[in-house]
């Protein structure tokens, strides 16, 4: 067995992105039988959908986890949801700044994560680490790969499960971002291997209380 696990070069001026970070970190390991194989995507539209392509074509894999980060997270945030809109705040590392425009045309309005998001964080929580459900992956790239993941999942790879998870910064980033919230990689790097050892072991989710009130 094989999992694929993507990270994002770094974008938005930082010089580091934690989730290429934990995906390198794990290259090559082995988990719940399954050997781990990292790729990394570019933070730009479009381009990042191809190397997604590319990168799923080296499978057959049981599991894809894309991560990515989000810098206003204090903890590990396993995606439910990825919508078909791409709406940049910010340029892309290539300048584009799409804005309401469809991640894939005609495709539909939204993709749910086909991984036991629930158990997926309860065994993060279990290991002592912040985790939760996530109802939003955004409008910027990490949605665009979402969404673009699970379309090219349901088209071509249906035995692949497969979902995103948002990471919080690393330390050292905080200079740049003072008051922000940060997890050392070692223990994101922890939580990623929980979370795909959960989504190894199972395909049913728990059938726990996730969502939010506001």
């Amino acid at each position: 067995m094989k999992v694929l696990v993507t990270g994002f070069e770094p974008f938005g001026g930082e010089s580091v992105n934690p989730s290429w970070e934990i995906a390198r970190a794990l290259d090559r390991e082995l988990i719940g039988g399954a050997r781990v194989v990292a790729h990394q995507l570019p933070c730009v539209f479009g381009r990042a959908q191809e190397v997604l392509a590319e990168a799923l074509a080296q499978g057959p894999f049981t599991l894809v986890v894309a991560l990515g980060l989000a810098g206003s997270r204090t903890g590990i945030s396993v995606e439910r949801v990825a919508i078909n809109v791409n709406d940049a705040r910010i340029p892309d590392n290539a300048g584009q700044q799409p804005i309401d425009t469809p991640v894939v045309p005609g495709g539909p309005a939204a993709y749910f994560s086909t991984l036991p998001i629930k158990r997926m964080v309860a065994a993060v929580q279990a290991a002592g680490i912040a985790a939760a459900v996530s109802q939003t992956a955004g409008t910027f790239v990490c949605n665009h790969v979402f969404y673009a993941l699970a379309h090219q999942l349901a088209a071509r790879y249906p035995a692949t499960r497969g979902g995103f998870i948002h990471v919080p910064m690393l330390p050292q980033q905080l200079a740049q971002h003072p008051g922000s919230k940060a997890l050392p990689l070692a223990i994101q790097v922890v939580a990623i291997r929980t979370a795909i050892a959960a989504a190894l072991e199972a395909t049913g989710d728990l059938r726990v209380g996730g969502g939010t009130v506001d």
